[in-house]
């Protein structure tokens, strides 16, 4: 079994084929579980989770249906950052519409591999991240920056949110063992930690922010109550990845908005059990209803930095300009 190689990939320029194209990044209404494909400027994919099994290969679907928009007929790279079922359920679905390259994950838990994935990367190529290692995607810079329980070693800047913040009873379950990571694009960050539990992402952010600042981050375990130390990572726009009734809780919806510097925050469902003041307007939720449609949101973010965020319900689009850092 492979290890992805420890070695820093940097950024030194863009090839001019492909310099104008844009980093596109796709957050999938898998209701509540978790798919987002990542297509860099130069074609390579990276599809991190697959979402849902069961309802008809639902989530399957709507991953296809998004890497149809970005020009995607193969995944590159899917990395599985759980093994829970609303991660890692509809692995066999999107293995029957779209062909995997190579197979990452943080390594098998005491339970061993689920069977369907297990017997999924017996065809292809297989690799276990560690924190620190990066995913060799052109043009991007990807790094692992928590797995199994662990996190990047490097320490970052002070994080000032952490006063007064307490760890909680140990969790140890697969949502501790979460694969985090921190996509690159010339100036743009986009942060991405998974499912990690409370002291995980505490581990992670204090007292040393170890993950830096974002543009773009998705919130943890579906917009589950998280604290205040998340707002070292001062990200600009927050992407809510829940469902209807799953995550998107009220503490975790104001808790985001209260980081300074936030300019929007964008779900992908509307949170049934909240009304309207733990929501975002509705221009910027891509699914309205319980039933949603399964529309997705879409970052597209140029060279300079700036990106736009789509919303494909409404075709409502907002952009923001590159980061001042």
């Amino acid at each position: 079994m492979g290890r992805v190689p420890r070695v820093l990939f940097v950024l030194a320029g863009l090839s001019p084929l492909w310099a104008a194209d844009p980093l596109n990044l796709y957050f999938i209404d898998t209701e509540g579980g978790h798919a987002t494909l990542v297509v860099a400027p130069s074609g390579a994919s990276l599809l991190i989770d697959t979402g849902h099994e069961g309802y008809g290969g639902r989530d399957a679907t709507r991953i296809r249906t998004a890497a149809k928009d970005a020009g995607v007929k193969k995944i590159d790279y899917l990395l599985v950052t759980s093994f829970q079922s609303d991660h890692i359920g509809g692995i066999k679905n999107v293995l029957e519409v779209l062909p995997v390259g190579t197979f990452l994950d943080q390594g098998a838990g005491p339970g061993g591999y689920p069977e369907p994935y297990q017997a999924g990367f017996a065809k292809g190529k297989h690799q276990v991240v560690a924190p620190g290692d990066t995913i060799p995607m052109k043009g991007l810079s990807v790094t692992v920056v928590a797995a199994a329980g662990r996190e990047v070693a490097a320490a970052g800047g002070p994080n000032a949110h952490c006063d007064g913040v307490p760890m909680q009873p140990e969790d140890i379950d697969e949502d501790s063992r979460s694969v985090a990571v921190v996509i690159e694009f010339g100036k743009f960050r986009f942060v991405s930690l998974g499912d990690l539990t409370w002291n995980r992402e505490l581990s992670l952010l204090c007292p040393q922010n170890k993950v830096g600042q974002a543009d773009v981050y998705l919130s943890t375990r579906h917009g589950a109550e998280s604290s205040k130390a998340i707002w070292g990572i001062a990200p600009r726009v927050a992407i809510l990845n829940n469902g209807p009734r799953t995550g998107g809780e009220a503490a975790a919806f104001k808790n985001v908005m209260a980081s300074p510097g936030i300019e929007d925050l964008w779900q992908l469902h509307f949170a049934m059990a909240n009304g309207a003041a733990a929501n975002a307007p509705d221009a910027l939720i891509a699914n309205l209803q319980e039933a949603g449609d399964g529309s997705h949101l879409k970052v597209s973010v140029a060279a300079d930095g700036s990106f736009t965020v789509l919303n494909t319900r409404n075709k409502y689009s907002r952009k923001y300009g590159p980061a001042a850092r």
